[in-house]
């Protein structure tokens, strides 16, 4: 057994950046204590709490993969795409700037959809939750929470924020090819995250063609047959196989960090793929705004 093969790491945690409930550095914190040897912020459409993160992943000797996660589309299905192994988070953060400004657009539009309702709670009041960060329907869920309008943030979805719910408005519209080419002008590789079920051989096949590099095959959503089908269809296909807790914070639902017990192994390939993904750019350095 080699050494990446006896350590462990998350490549998939959120923070305060976007809808996490921890800070950056607490998040790293959290990994060091836990004994993980790396894990990867990927935050919902911002790479803002990398630096953060880095610098503590540093002071503790805890390795930390930038990354990000983003919301695109396939036809009308929403996808969520993990970037991992960014090498230029200054160029990514210029091009994500535009989906930051569609999320508070989001936002106002579902505040004001509740207001319609009934539901009374204030935009000033979700941004708090926010913390300055990536506003999505998870702080909009705690305002609602906090106002006594739901019981939690899972009851918030279900009675309102949810696919088909009173208060759910869509987002906008970023495709998965577009995606794909966002991450990889990054220098980063693209990683299909948690497909679960919808992770069939054909969809995959599609997405390789748009240049896709890998696919979270370990993720708490995932049944063991999810994980036998997306192991076999990464290395048909020539992909990376990532896996993650999707860790927000809080042990919600079996998101506990460093639940997934994804193999440093894995990491080790997802190197050997940036390296090369970076020589073809003409690249080698790691730039973190």
């Amino acid at each position: 057994m080699s050494e990446s093969d006896a350590q462990f790491v998350d490549l998939h945690t959120h923070s305060t950046a976007s809808d996490g409930s921890r800070a950056p550095r607490d998040v790293v914190r959290a990994a060091r204590e836990l004994g993980l040897a790396a894990l990867a912020l990927t935050d919902h459409d911002t790479v803002d709490g990398l630096g953060e993160a880095m610098d503590a992943g540093r002071t503790l000797g805890i390795r930390v993969v930038p990354g990000v996660e983003l919301s695109a589309v396939e036809g009308d299905a929403e996808t969520h795409l993990l970037g991992l192994h960014l090498a230029d988070t200054g160029r990514i953060d210029a091009q994500l700037r535009d989906l930051r400004t569609m999320r508070l657009t989001r936002a106002e539009r579902i505040v004001a959809r509740l207001n319609e309702l009934g539901v009374r709670v204030a935009l000033d009041e979700v941004l708090a939750e926010s913390g300055g960060g990536a506003v999505g329907r998870p702080h909009i869920a705690r305002a609602l929470v906090n106002n006594g309008w739901a019981t939690d943030v899972r009851d918030a979805f279900d009675r309102y924020l949810g696919n088909g719910r009173a208060a759910f408005i869509a987002k906008d519209k970023l495709a998965i090819g577009d995606a794909i080419t966002i991450i990889h002008d990054a220098g980063g590789l693209a990683v299909l995250a948690h497909p679960g079920q919808s992770g069939s051989r054909s969809r995959i096949e599609s997405l390789v063609a748009s240049g896709l590099d890998g696919v979270e095959v370990r993720h708490p959503s995932h049944s063991a047959e999810d994980v036998a089908r997306l192991t076999a269809l990464v290395e048909h296909f020539g992909l990376v196989p990532s896996g993650g807790s999707d860790w927000h914070g809080l042990n919600e639902g079996g998101r506990a960090l460093g639940s997934m017990r994804v193999s440093g192994a894995w990491l080790a390939r997802q190197d050997l793929r940036s390296a090369e993904r970076l020589a073809r750019r003409g690249g080698d350095q790691v730039h973190v705004a």
